[in-house]
């Protein structure tokens, strides 16, 4: 746990009760404020009750003694409205703010040079975070990870010279942490997502910008407009950033070329690293992923010899294009983790051919028709759940297809129908587009009962265990 000692002796609100807001409310109190506690569910309330918080309906509070709001980031700041708690906070001039900002406070007040990795993006966050923290590890550092990614940033250990944290942040995380200064930001791309909560993607972007306005130093792919703008702004203000592009060369900063990763500016030009052969980092979206985490390592002082032996061994997350086994020729991966077209287009695009593809469940909007491009590297379609009519009429005539119904009989007829490809390398390949509920509580069910069903095919030899 971070103790959080700059708010000592005041009182602290802390609207929102899970994981985050009960870490909060242990690292304030172990730092001397004063607590008070409160959550919309009874069931939150009695937990942080018997976890010896004092709980109060901040309706009924005397705000004028409060110094602060800490709000859950689930808990809507802006939009579609304003929380009643932030409203309440607003009205009497009391500052609302999330456990990412009490952090950096914490951090400028007692080890202000602790190092301190960032990573944000819409997509591609979770493995760039997850990543970082293996290069960091296998150079025997002490590494803290956590954020958005699994534990709460104040249930880590605190911030010291000796160790790192790697911070994964979303942006309902940044939108609450307007002091946001880590030694290395990490901005990967931004793309439409969470309107509901920031209104207009220009919001959205600007909460993104934050987590490299004020960093020492930043890496920013510019593979899409938003992010090349803010790069520009950047530049200009002198700060100090990394540029990645895995679509187009650049006279300054990391690009992809083949399979290797491109350093270049300042009269230089080699390989940074090359992925060739690394199962877990297969397609473009984790070329960017991997120039991002090396940069980011870089600028915390791994070595560069240090790096290049990590990515080798980076077993990526589960049901994020996980390779969970093989049989003969026949590769299997799981990459429940997509549940829209837009993410499972990352997945077709890694394969040339030989696709044998595993899709559907409870479908979003605009279905698979965007990845009608991808269609010709697609041996044979297996339809599960409710999009199956759906998908049908969008395969129909140009791909193969069967009605499956279940993941039980999709992945037995797709791997006898890969098992008799004549493709050199046949991928049984589970990518939904869709999201689970109409059949798992979430992806990660779906993912892991995949990998049950796969392991349970006699000759499958599985492949090595990933990051949760």
């Amino acid at each position: 746990m971070t103790p959080v000692t700059v708010f000592r002796g005041k009182a602290v609100a802390v609207f929102g009760l899970g994981s985050s807001g009960l870490s909060t409310c242990a690292a304030l109190a172990a730092g001397g404020a004063q607590v008070i506690a409160w959550d919309d569910q009874p069931a939150k309330i009695t937990e942080a009750k018997a976890k010896g918080f004092v709980t109060k309906n901040l309706r009924a509070l005397d705000w004028s003694a409060v110094a602060a709001l800490v709000l859950a980031p689930g808990v809507p700041l802006t939009h579609p409205k304003p929380h009643w708690a932030a409203e309440l906070a607003k009205k009497h001039g009391v500052e609302t703010i999330g456990d990412i900002e009490l952090f950096c406070r914490e951090r400028r007040a007692s080890v202000p040079n602790a190092p301190f990795v960032a990573i944000t993006g819409t997509n591609g966050k979770s493995t760039t975070t997850a990543l970082i923290a293996h290069i960091l590890k296998s150079s025997d550092r002490d590494v803290e990870v956590g954020g958005n990614l699994g534990t709460p940033i104040l249930a880590l250990a605190p911030p010291a010279l000796y160790r790192t944290h790697v911070i994964e942040c979303s942006s309902f995380q940044i939108d609450l942490a307007p002091t946001l200064d880590p030694t290395v930001g990490v901005l990967l791309n931004i793309t439409p997502d969470h309107l509901d909560r920031h209104g207009t993607m220009e919001n959205y972007a600007a909460v993104k910008e934050r987590l490299v306005a004020r960093a020492f130093r930043s890496v920013i792919g510019v593979d899409d407009d938003y992010c090349g703008k803010i790069a520009d702004r950047l530049e200009k203000a002198g700060n100090s950033v990394t540029l990645v592009s895995v679509e187009r060369p650049l006279a300054e900063g990391v690009y992809l070329e083949g399979n290797n990763l491109i350093l270049t500016g300042r009269g230089h030009k080699g390989v940074l690293a090359s992925l060739g052969g690394i199962g877990s980092l297969r397609g473009a979206h984790n070329a960017q992923n991997a120039a991002c985490a090396i940069m980011a390592a870089s600028g915390v002082n791994v070595p560069p010899e240090h790096i290049t032996a990590a990515l080798k061994t980076f077993p990526g997350l589960a049901h994020r294009m996980e390779e969970i086994g093989h049989k003969g020729k026949v590769l299997f991966i799981n990459d429940s983790k997509a549940t829209n077209a837009d993410s499972t287009e990352k997945a077709l695009s890694s394969f040339a051919g030989g696709i044998f593809w595993i899709l559907g469940g409870k479908a979003k909007d605009g279905g698979i028709t965007s990845l009608k491009a991808f269609f010709p590297r697609i041996a044979k379609a297996y339809l599960i759940g409710e999009a199956s009519e759906m998908f049908a009429a969008v395969l129909d005539g140009q791909v193969p297809y069967v009605k499956c119904g279940t993941l039980e009989i999709a992945v037995t007829e797709a791997a006898e129908d890969a098992a008799r490809s004549k493709d050199a390398q046949p991928v049984v390949l589970l990518s939904p587009a869709c999201a689970s509920f109409d059949q798992f509580p979430n992806f990660e069910v779906r993912g892991d009962r995949f990998r049950e069903l796969v392991h349970a095919i006699p000759g499958v030899d599985p492949m090595r265990e990933v990051a949760a």
